[in-house]
């Protein structure tokens, strides 16, 4: 449904660093580098992606749901996230107010950002 996606930070470096460790996971790497604060990120082979950049504004809050491939990267995502820094806002597990299979963990970023890997597919 969209190209990217793209939001103001209100610490470069340090957004830079979180997201690239907490999506590491996924296979996110950065894909352009704006220099002096800017970087977009995605999968070698996406066709979607997270620009970053810096501002001086306060960011409104967002919810952002990446797609994990299993249940396993939904786990790794969650532990690389909170390496990084996150702040917990939902353990992975299942989440049957979504459907029985829903599979997720939440993350809150640097800025305040809900952060989520989801997995679709059933366990196994």
């Amino acid at each position: 449904m969209f190209d990217h996606i793209k939001f103001g930070v209100r610490n470069f470096a340090v957004s830079r660093a979180f997201y690239l460790q907490a999506l590491e996971p996924l296979g996110v790497t950065v894909a352009t580098d704006w220099p002096p604060n800017g970087v977009e990120l995605s999968q070698p082979e996406g066709t979607s992606s997270l620009c970053l950049y810096q501002t001086e504004e306060t960011p409104a809050h967002l919810h952002i749901a990446f797609v994990a491939k299993s249940r396993q990267q939904v786990d790794a995502f969650y532990h690389a996230a909170m390496k990084a820094g996150a702040r917990d806002n939902g353990a992975p597990g299942i989440r049957p107010q979504y459907s029985g299979q829903y599979y997720a963990a939440f993350v809150l970023d640097p800025d305040g950002h809900n952060i989520e890997a989801v997995c679709h597919e059933a366990a196994g």
